[in-house]
This record gives structure tokens, C-alpha cells and sequence, in this order.
């Protein structure tokens, strides 16, 4: 039990013994209630450097493939504090009547993104990540609840960098899938095999809608549109036991969000399917993804035609107890300009990701990344570093990057 420097000079004096102290201490109710509270977080920062963007063309390099915050074209070129996060939880515990809460505060650029940040207006730089109450029934095998801001139920990637294979996002993360909601979520594990979650939200911030800014996004509570528009959403994940060998730990998950409605052209749905599998060399596991958001935009007349696709294949090799090597191969179309700068057309676009992940530091990941964006969608298409639509830029986006991150 640590105690503080005012009992301490007390016990000292003879006016208070350590051991009455010590009890008072742990028997206080604030102590009880934050016993099984942790605090945890983390400070990421970057460098990124873009190939051929200081050639003093009008061209520069710098527009780059819309991408989520933390490699978006104002972080090129220059060293970036992406995001502080502070986090404080109270786990669900095996009793048949358990509470508990999780607060995720993001503090930094990255933070402006999200549907949590405070203000509404973007620039703040303060989000609330994650902040629900979890709730636990004992129906069967227990029916978990989260009520509040809680994280998205689809994507194969999550809005933490360390957590994702590489540093930066996927193209469908940043343009097709939404980064949270604001609502209750109920989910049921069946068994260790499969298990299942349904919600609904707030209409905002279900969908993500082709931005210069990442997206439209709505503050905290935000809703828009009549009474009734809710969005609605639901998963299923099935899961290999220890029983089937080297597939152990393989992973397969199907999920829907279906968006706000207002009129019979703006009905967005996110359509998701991923999964990952262990391999027979315990050192390598692939995995892929599959994102279809439906009518994401309503544009240039398109209307419920309008469409955004994405294709992710990710494959990881630990090469020995530090170093770990990743890839991301990608592959997106939609017909309203979501992934290319520059467009407001059809668009086609490769990607291709490969990090080194090597661990020097105990709680620290130090990464070093090479991306390549590719505008796919003809020869007369050059929309990075173009200042507008149809003017020429250029075919290829190249970048290299340098992330550290240390977790508390």
C-alpha cells in the first residue's frame, strides 16, 4: 500500500501507526470503489517522409490517397504527434449482476477525426474515443451490454495504430467504415466457437462520405435527419477451438451497420466480411477483408447507384523474438471519388504496405514503413499533387515512415 507524504510524517511523529493507517486507507469507499480500476494509454508520435514532394513542381507530391489521419497530407513531410491517449476501465467480472465502464480520451490532431470529438467543430484535438457503461445479465451465458460512444463493430482494423498491423490505415478504413457510434450494444457468446452482438445508435457518423477532412462527422450525441432515422447494426464471429490443430485461433467475422435514412437516395450500409488464419508455420498468419458500403454518397445524380469497394490481404512472419514483418496489399473502387484526390468521378486505386516492426524498447513499438498508392483508373488519371481536378500530377504516391509509440 503506498501511502502519502502527510501519513507519513504522521506515523513518524508518533501521532498515527502505519498499520492503523494502512487500514484506514484500504477501507476508505473512494479506495474500494477504484480498486479494480485500471489506467492505461499511450503516446504516439511519427515521421514521414514523401518521395518527390520537394521537386519545387507545381505538382508537389503532397496530396496524397485519402487516407485516415495519421498519414494524411498534412502529416507528410515532418515529424507529427499523433495522439495521447488516456484510459481508464472497470473490467465485467464472472458475477451474474456486473457493472463496469470504459473511458477513452484521445487527446492530438488524430482526435478531430473521430464522432467523439468535443465541440463538434474538429479542431479541438480532444476526443472521447470510448465512453460507455458496461452491463452484464445473466441470461444463459451471459448478456454483455455497452451504452454510450462506443467503437465501430466492423473492420478488420481499429482506430489505435499499435494494435493494427501497420501504421497506417487501410484506404477502406478511412473512407468506408464508420469509427464509432453513440447508442447500446448487446452482445451474446454462444459458445467458444461462435458468438454474436447487435445495436442501435444515433444516425450520425454511421457511414463514412468522401471528405477533404476524412469524412462527415457528427460531435458527441450528434443525430441528424427525422425522429425515426436510427442506424442499426449486427455481427457474427465464428471462432476455431484449440480442437482443430494448426487453424486454432483462426478467426471469421460477418457484420452490417445499416445508416440513417432521409429520402429513398440516402441509405448508406456498410457491408463487412474478414477474417484471419494461423498457418501450419506457427510463425505466419494471413489474413483478408472485404468492405461494401452501399449508396455512400449521394452525388452527381447518382442516388442509390453510388457504391465504394474495398479488398485488404494482410500476411504477418515474426522472423525472430523482435522483428516482426507486415504487409498489406489493397485494392478499391467506388464510383463518387472516395479513395483519390482530386476526383469526384469513378476511381480505381493499388495499394501496397510494408512495415518492420522491431522491439528495442520494453511497452515501446518502433516501426519503420514503406507505402506505395496507385491511381489505377487510367492513363490520363494524375491526381496526387494535382491542385485540381484534371489538371496533372502524378500516377504514384510513395512514402516512408517512422513510428514509435509508447504504452502505459
Amino acid at each position: 500500500m503506498k501511502l502519502n507524504k502527510w501519513t507519513i510524517a504522521l506515523a513518524a511523529t508518533g501521532v498515527v501507526s502505519i498499520a492503523s493507517a494502512v487500514q484506514a486507507d484500504e477501507s476508505h469507499p473512494v479506495n474500494t470503489l477504484l480498486s479494480s480500476t485500471t489506467l492505461s494509454g499511450y503516446v504516439d508520435t511519427a515521421a514521414i517522409w514523401n518521395f518527390g514532394s520537394d521537386s519545387g513542381s507545381k505538382y508537389g507530391n503532397q496530396s496524397v490517397a485519402k487516407r485516415f489521419a495519421n498519414t494524411a497530407g498534412d502529416r507528410q513531410d515532418g515529424f507529427n504527434l499523433n495522439a495521447v491517449k488516456i484510459q481508464l476501465e472497470k473490467p465485467l467480472d464472472e458475477g451474474t449482476w456486473s457493472a463496469g465502464y470504459k473511458v477513452e480520451t484521445l487527446l492530438g490532431p488524430d482526435a478531430n477525426w473521430l464522432p467523439g470529438a468535443l465541440g463538434g467543430s474538429g479542431t479541438g484535438g480532444v476526443a472521447l474515443k470510448q465512453a460507455y457503461v458496461a452491463l452484464r445479465a445473466p441470461v444463459g451465458n451471459g448478456l454483455d451490454f455497452k451504452i454510450g460512444q462506443f467503437d465501430p463493430i466492423i473492420g478488420y482494423e481499429v482506430t489505435d495504430s499499435y494494435a493494427n498491423p501497420n501504421f497506417s490505415r487501410s484506404l477502406a478504413f478511412a473512407n468506408l467504415e464508420p469509427y464509432g457510434h453513440q447508442g447500446v450494444l448487446a452482445t451474446y457468446q454462444f459458445s467458444d466457437v461462435i458468438g454474436a452482438s447487435v445495436g442501435v445508435s444515433n444516425n450520425s457518423n454511421t457511414a463514412r462520405y468522401a471528405s477533404g477532412a476524412g469524412g462527415t462527422l457528427g460531435g458527441i450525441n450528434g443525430k441528424y435527419g427525422r425522429e425515426s432515422a436510427k442506424s442499426y447494426m449486427a455481427g457474427i464471429v465464428l471462432k476455431a477451438p484449440d480442437s482443430t490443430g494448426w487453424l486454432a485461433g483462426s478467426s471469421l467475422y460477418a457484420g452490417i451497420v445499416k445508416g440513417w435514412e432521409s429520402g429513398k437516395n440516402n441509405d448508406p450500409v456498410n457491408y463487412y466480411v474478414g477474417g484471419s488464419l494461423s498457418t501450419p508455420w506457427k510463425e505466419l498468419s494471413v489474413g483478408a477483408a472485404y468492405d461494401y458500403l452501399a449508396n455512400g454518397k449521394v452525388v452527381n445524380g447518382l442516388g442509390a447507384r453510388s457504391y465504394g469497394n474495398a479488398i485488404s490481404l494482410y500476411a504477418s512472419y515474426q522472423a525472430t523474438e523482435k522483428l516482426k514483418l507486415n504487409a498489406r496489399g489493397e485494392y478499391a473502387t467506388s464510383d463518387y471519388g472516395a479513395f483519390l484526390p482530386n476526383t469526384s468521378g469513378k476511381d480505381k486505386i493499388l495499394g501496397l504496405t510494408l512495415t518492420a516492426d522491431y522491439s528495442l524498447w520494453a511497452n515501446v513499438v518502433t516501426r519503420a514503413e514503406l507505402r506505395w498508392d496507385h491511381a489505377a483508373g487510367g492513363s490520363n488519371l494524375h491526381p496526387f499533387g494535382a491542385d485540381v481536378e484534371g489538371e496533372r500530377g502524378h500516377k504514384n504516391d510513395v512514402s516512408l515512415a517512422i513510428n514509435v509509440i509508447y504504452k502505459f
